[in-house]
């Protein structure tokens, strides 16, 4: 179970975020303010860290860097305070994301699995049915001639290429092309997109080999 630090003076919002957390498989520890969040930083060992940006006794932003100065751990900003001077403040002092309030808890949970995912040391390379992903280059190979496709095409195969041989339900798979893309990826949108890199991957686009469709219940991507 993945182990999140929420630094939030919003002690209602801080209750219900927990809960939902804790349904998502996340264990969550709460501060309310930066000496008590860092206090239990420096004595826990975390996967991520949420931090609101005002706190009663200091702010965001220095817990941010007070963190990022000895760890590569991941640090979410969670914040009313959406203008752009906030966000280049925050990403200035190593944020990793920024997440305006109200936000939909499951657009958290997107960006809270895309920057572990992000910190998480792993190969450059990944391969299934005859395609190639060089992630280090940006590029798509297929029986050595090189694919070409938009970003979210990439996103998506990446996507299945990572979570090889499991089944992914059109939920789940949405939630992390919204992390991507930064906005909400609907069912028309989803179908569109495995079309287009079906037709790109696939020998035979009509009868996929390598991203399958498992019958009510998503898809899987399987070498040959």
């Amino acid at each position: 179970m993945a182990a999140l630090l929420l630094i939030e003076d919003d002690e209602q919002l801080a209750r219900n975020l927990i809960e939902f957390l804790k349904s998502e498989g996340y264990s969550t520890a709460h501060a309310t303010g930066q000496e008590a969040g860092l206090e239990l930083f420096e004595n826990n060992k975390y996967d991520c860290v949420l931090v609101d940006i005002s706190l009663k006794d200091g702010n965001g932003f220095s817990v941010c860097a007070r963190i990022k100065q000895d760890s590569d751990v991941p640090v979410i900003f969670l914040t009313a305070q959406a203008d752009e001077a906030c966000t280049v403040a925050g990403f200035d002092v190593g944020a990793d994301d920024y997440v305006s309030k109200p936000f939909r808890p499951r657009e958290l949970v997107a960006r809270i699995k895309n920057a572990m995912r992000r910190n998480t040391p792993s190969s450059s390379l990944l391969s299934c049915g005859g395609v190639t992903i060089d992630k280090a280059k940006g590029k798509v190979m297929k029986n050595g001639s090189e694919l070409f496709l938009s970003a979210l095409e990439y996103r998506l195969l990446l996507v299945f290429f990572t979570h090889k041989d499991q089944v992914l339900s059109r939920d789940m798979i949405a939630d992390e092309l919204w992390s991507f893309s930064g906005e909400f990826v609907s069912d028309n949108t989803l179908n569109v997109y495995m079309k287009r890199l079906r037709d790109k991957i696939e020998d035979d686009p009509q009868n996929p080999s390598t991203i399958l469709t498992v019958r009510g219940l998503g898809y899987k991507a399987v070498d040959r």
